[in-house]
């Protein structure tokens, strides 16, 4: 006995829906690697197609289908990257749901990277959020798709405003203790003062055509670089002292941070087209206030080429 198509029916209020679909959707997802071992995230998802006034509802078994499908290529090495999946899944999402003209995919993932301490070489692990999403617009049977690809990533800064006023501080100390001027400035240009210390969380994103590849490691390692130091979980004695060294050494504020970002971004990504979408985003959890401070900056990288450039 064939089972009635409820979801064909015609709903009692016809109106059109922007969004209809499936969220947290929690799934392993295994990127296959030439000559290395698989990358694994653990990942969610969220999962939407637009629907017509003329139908009541949309067949959602189909959105967990299409995922699995996408994610068995992955495996199979015919996905080339965590930044690939979300664009496969929108693609194939207007395959299986022939009444959609749109269709978007959000994924969220826990990605465990490998490394190595500065001064002992530790290894250690540590765990970096990815963000990834694609939205595809049918375009008479030739797709448009439009995709993202992001980490948050946390690092430590150094307040420059307070290490300003502990440099004072030491310099009238010296003074009082018949230290020569020019034995001050030799010794507060070679260790740097104390400050007040933050952990930064360091968010970027970047939308670009589908037709445009853009490395995860690219993005995580500019938001490690834009910030006063990198963290690490382990650390032996000598890499705690680098990393406070470095940290104090290259103290920012949080506006300093985002800032940097931009400038990276710009260098790191100048291959990608002027209409590529930027965004930007730093979190301080500050030590000695109870808020946070945070900045942004969303823009296109031609807006940002044309500002860093006149900055010269």
């Amino acid at each position: 006995m064939e089972l009635p198509d409820t979801q064909s029916n015609l709903p009692e209020v016809r109106i059109n829906l922007t969004r209809v679909g499936v969220k947290n959707v929690q799934k392993l997802v295994e990127v296959a690697r030439p000559g290395k071992r698989p990358v694994i995230f653990i990942s969610k998802f969220n999962v939407y197609v637009d629907l017509p006034s003329s139908l009541k509802g949309a067949n959602l078994s189909r959105n967990f289908e299409v995922i699995d499908e996408v994610l068995q290529e992955t495996t199979e090495g015919m996905v080339n990257g965590i930044e690939e999946v979300c664009n496969a899944v929108a693609r194939k999402l207007l395959d299986h749901h022939e009444y959609a003209d749109r269709t978007e995919v959000n994924m969220k993932s826990l990605y465990m990277v490998k490394r190595e301490t500065p001064v002992s070489k530790t290894e250690c692990d540590e765990v970096v959020e990815v963000h990834a999403s694609a939205i595809a617009d049918r375009n008479n049977g030739k797709p448009i798709v439009r995709r993202m690809i992001g980490a948050e990533v946390t690092g430590i800064t150094a307040c420059p405003c307070a290490q300003n006023i502990m440099k004072e501080l030491a310099s009238n100390k010296l003074r009082d203790l018949d230290v020569d001027e020019e034995k001050i400035t030799a010794f507060l240009d070679a260790i740097p003062m104390a400050s007040h210390n933050q952990r930064g969380k360091g968010y970027l994103m970047i939308e670009t055509d589908d037709d445009q590849r853009v490395e995860l490691d690219d993005i995580i390692n500019v938001l490690k670089d834009s910030m006063s130091a990198r963290i690490f979980e382990l650390l032996k004695r000598g890499d705690e002292s680098h990393v406070v060294f470095s940290a104090h050494k290259n103290a920012r504020f949080v506006e300093d941070c985002v800032r940097e970002m931009a400038k990276q971004v710009v260098q790191k990504f100048s291959y990608l087209p002027g209409d590529s979408i930027i965004t930007i985003q730093q979190t301080n959890e500050e030590s000695i206030h109870q808020h946070n401070a945070y900045a942004e900056r969303k823009a296109t990288i031609a807006e940002l080429k044309a500002e860093i450039g006149n900055g010269d």
